[in-house]
């Protein structure tokens, strides 16, 4: 019994500590203010940090869904944060919350389908990663209400003086970020995830 609950709790402690690690890769939060011009750095660094966490913790045990389950962890944290900075007075819209839960469900899936067949889970999960988390939250950020206003209204009180909104030229990033996101984010996430597994094999 001791050994079975030791187990499981260490597995709580991966989970909570690589997600930790994604949420603090990049941008993990899209800002009203910063939302756009954020999006490829917030790509490149989330595809590659959740499937790097995802396929460590999901390899680690062996059962598919764990991914989908890592996602959640990271999704609950972030609505958290949605809500501190609305009892701070800022309006709903201020955080757009990422979106992981879909692309995880994409490497369970794969996971499954494969018969969990970790190289594939690398491969080709890690592709589908890549590819759908900046297709997912670019639809995510086109439902933002009013993303000026909420822009030039509420400023983040620690936003740097380069990055404060100027004029509003908003839809300029609407088109090469996903293109950018999702190529750099698909090419970068394989590698970067089949050391995480080399990794996990040591």
């Amino acid at each position: 019994w001791l050994r079975r609950t030791t187990h499981y709790l260490f597995i709580v402690v991966v989970a909570v500590n690589s997600t930790l690690l994604t949420i603090n890769a990049g941008d993990y939060i899209f800002y009203t203010d910063w939302a756009w011009t954020s999006f490829v750095v917030f790509s490149i660094s989330q595809s590659t940090m959740l499937a790097v966490g995802a396929i460590y913790y999901m390899l680690f045990t062996g059962v598919p869904g764990t991914a989908t389950y890592y996602a959640t962890i990271m999704t609950i944290y972030t609505w958290v944060a949605k809500g501190a900075w609305f009892a701070l007075g800022y309006p709903y819209d201020f955080i757009a919350v990422p979106v992981w839960i879909p692309s995880a469900m994409l490497l369970d899936l794969t996971y499954w389908a494969t018969r969990r067949n970790k190289h594939a889970a690398i491969l080709i999960g890690g592709t589908l990663i890549g590819l759908s988390i900046p297709l997912f939250n670019m639809i995510n950020l086109l439902l933002v209400r009013d993303p000026l206003e909420v822009a030039f209204k509420y400023p983040r009180p620690t936003l740097p003086p380069y990055m404060t909104p100027i004029e509003p030229q908003v839809g300029k990033f609407y088109n090469s970020p996903v293109a950018l996101g999702a190529g750099a984010g698909a090419v970068l996430t394989v590698p970067i995830a089949a050391l995480g597994a080399k990794l996990n094999t040591w």
